[in-house]
């Protein structure tokens, strides 16, 4: 397979921040329709790794290539506007709007001029609204205010404000934290329905949500990769139970 088929192919990817290599020559291979999950202890790079695809940070070495374009000189918004999408760790969403409201202000073009004269996309807006909200599971919940969710409910409707924009990569910097057990479980139905059109890379730290949901799994230490492939090798993996698992 050559590296135009991927979704994303990062390689020699390297960025130092006062001559310490947070990333360190890392080589990544993301298939379309792929849920790539990224482990390894704190201050391993994962993280990192995110903001240069976003473009949060800027890389010093390397190249970033998303559907075959090269992306690392390429602002924040413009990756935005090619697909890629990033969930940090709080959500930010607009905790006085309704649910409906939150993923009617996400959609590209919900908010110029030209989508608010024409009505038909008003519609088109309509529909999109409601099929995100029953893919994140807040299909009866369009009516109430963003602010009287549960935190799980919120973290969905984040992941949903993304989906509007309809992503081809989607980032997701550890999306179960401090929810229920009921709503890990709806979380790894979620990432594995809206992963079916895109392919979605999720950092987490839980290992049973982890084996739950992962396609492939990438072991993070030291900014480099340490191991790659199904949950059950990377756990067997002398060198990942070494410096992660056995802690």
């Amino acid at each position: 397979m050559s590296n135009t088929d991927f979704a994303l192919a990062v390689e020699d990817l390297s960025v130092s921040f006062d001559g310490f290599k947070a990333i360190d020559n890392l080589t990544l291979y993301i298939d379309r329709n792929e849920l790539r999950v990224i482990i390894g202890p704190n201050g391993a790079g994962k993280t990192t790794l995110l903001d240069l695809i976003c473009g949060k940070t800027r890389a010093s070495a390397g190249s970033i290539k998303f559907n075959n374009t090269e992306l690392t000189r390429m602002a924040e918004h413009r990756r935005v506007r090619l697909g890629i999408g990033r969930k940090f760790q709080t959500p930010s969403i607009y905790e006085n709007l309704s649910v409906f409201q939150n993923l009617e202000v996400s959609f590209p073009a919900g908010r110029s001029v030209l989508g608010a004269l024409a009505f038909k996309c008003t519609d088109k807006v309509k529909a999109r609204v409601q099929a995100v909200a029953e893919d994140i599971g807040l299909g009866d919940r369009l009516d109430i205010e963003a602010g009287l969710l549960s935190h799980g409910e919120k973290q969905w409707l984040e992941i949903g404000m993304l989906l509007m924009q309809e992503p081809e990569l989607l980032m997701l910097d550890e999306p179960i934290a401090g929810m229920s057990a009921r709503e890990r479980e709806l979380t790894a139905d979620l990432l594995k329905r809206i992963c079916r059109n895109r392919a979605v890379i999720v950092i987490e730290h839980d290992m049973d949500f982890v084996k739950r949901i992962a396609h492939k799994v990438t072991v993070m230490h030291q900014g480099k990769i340490l191991a790659e492939g199904p949950m059950e090798q990377v756990q067997a993996d002398p060198r990942v139970i070494d410096v992660y698992l056995g802690h």
